[in-house]
């Protein structure tokens, strides 16, 4: 409620049994109720004043002397505010971070409550991120070959988050034109960019460079990345793919490169993490193969990274922790196809999803442990109908095909391109929306999340907080 009520403040005089004269409605309103569409970071320059708890606060009667009516009037207010454990089921229906880090700004006793790591698991247990877009690279063929990126936001979204959606459509990468997206995880877009180089007599030459981006904290700027590593031989090089994970109170990224031995068919795989500003390997194994796709599915969960390169080869493992290699049959009845077939990750470390397509039945199965458990089945033919019904520029499916671009951790969401356009389905509830029409080549699908955790600003006598 946006208040307490009158009955409980004294504005009823029968029910506390003091003249009205004495006992104003005091209505308490809560910060996030204050101000819509906050930003989700705070300024971490920004500071938080040594501010009263709404329990020590002095109370004056209309008189301004403090009296024991006036101090029974606000003692249901001071019960609740003053009781931590109330409290914090109260900031837990704050629902977003961004009202999060707005409510801690109360007071010290609220901030410290609202930093607290306990509390923040269990905030994010009820509230995980949210899926505020995608972004969407494509490329045009003419005049001249130029790839671009642009960002699809889900509709619709809570009021909370519009400042938080309109920083996202317009940040521009600086220059969106030939840049691609290797990584997209809690806010933080690893890219590529090709950029040109003149050479004497005017001989161009294209080189690749890297960096990471904040779209949600622009002022943090663009952190150059060093050049990836090469194979020995350019030549033998098949198949790279940059992978990160939440460590601490950041990201990690490491980069997977494979190259082919002198022997036939003996792939050497190594992986590589980023420290600091250089390249280190990590760990390398090799494998047999058969010859790999240019382009695998490739997936890290924990401290392994789960790998199909071709399709008659199953599943790849790589534990980091101990550069073994192990091997995964595919479901039953799945044949990997690059078009068809998608990996990922799982909250529990030892399990990974594989989401299947074959003509318009999407299949999603769950490895744990040994065995392979069939999640959800899901004939999309009755919706891309429903859809069709709605929208006449669809193509009939029957006639079209329905590739996989992406799907969510846990397989939470799968983003499909069908009926020549691209959808977004929610596993979950069912449901299946276009999130935009084919009318380019489109190239690749990123999802772009809401970040976790909240940086919160600092106190006066303390750095900023962010907290985990």
């Amino acid at each position: 409620p946006s208040f307490v009520s009158p009955h409980l403040t004294g504005s009823n005089p029968s029910y506390l049994g003091f003249p009205p004269k004495l006992t104003p409605p005091t209505y308490i309103y809560l910060p996030w109720q204050l101000s819509r569409g906050g930003d989700l970071m705070m300024d971490a320059a920004a500071e938080v004043p040594q501010t009263i708890c709404p329990e020590k606060r002095p109370h004056a009667d209309v008189d301004g002397e403090a009296g024991q009516h006036s101090l029974a009037a606000v003692d249901p207010v001071s019960k609740v505010l003053g009781d931590n454990n109330l409290l914090a089921e109260i900031l837990l229906r704050a629902g977003f971070p961004t009202t999060l880090v707005r409510a801690a700004l109360v007071c010290r006793c609220w901030y410290h409550l609202a930093s607290n790591r306990g509390f923040l698991r269990r905030f994010r247990e009820l509230h995980p991120p949210l899926l505020l877009g995608f972004y969407i690279g494509s490329i045009l063929i003419r005049p001249e070959l130029v790839a671009f990126l642009c960002f699809v936001p889900m509709l619709p979204q809570p009021p909370e988050l519009n400042t938080v959606v309109r920083r996202m459509a317009n940040h521009n990468f600086d220059d969106p034109k030939n840049l691609w997206i290797m990584d997209s995880r809690n806010g933080s877009i690893f890219t590529q960019r090709r950029e040109g180089r003149e050479l004497a007599y005017g001989v161009h030459r294209r080189e690749l460079a890297y960096g990471l981006h904040r779209p949600l904290c622009p002022e943090r700027g663009i952190n150059v990345v060093p050049a990836l590593p090469r194979a020995q031989d350019y030549n033998r090089q098949y198949f790279d793919a940059i992978l990160s994970k939440e460590e601490g109170n950041g990201l990690s990224y490491f980069y997977v490169l494979t190259e082919l031995t002198n022997q036939t068919e003996n792939f050497t795989l190594r992986v590589y993490m980023l420290q600091g500003s250089v390249w280190c390997l990590h760990t390398s194994a090799t494998a047999q193969l058969h010859l790999p796709l240019p382009k695998a599915k490739v997936v890290l969960v924990d401290n392994k990274i789960y790998m199909v390169v071709s399709p008659a080869d199953d599943i790849i493992v790589l534990d980091l922790t101990t550069s073994s290699l192990s091997r995964i049959q595919h479901p039953p009845g799945v044949k990997y196809d690059i078009f068809h077939t998608f990996l990922s990750r799982a909250d529990d470390p030892s399990g990974v999803y594989v989401i299947h397509v074959n003509g318009f039945k999407l299949c999603i199965w769950l490895h744990k442990g040994d065995n392979w458990l069939l999640v959800d089945t899901i004939c999309l033919h009755e919706m891309c109908a429903n859809l069709r019904m709605l929208d006449n520029t669809l193509e009939d499916a029957h006639s079209g095909y329905c590739y996989v671009c992406h799907a969510g951790d846990n397989a939470e969401f799968v983003v499909l391109q069908m009926c020549g356009c691209i959808f977004y389905l929610d596993v979950k509830n069912r449901t299946l929306r276009k999130l935009v029409a084919k009318d380019q080549y489109f190239t690749d699908v990123y999802p772009f999340m809401m970040v976790w955790p909240p940086t919160f600003p600092k106190l006066k006598d303390g750095p900023a907080r962010i907290a985990m």
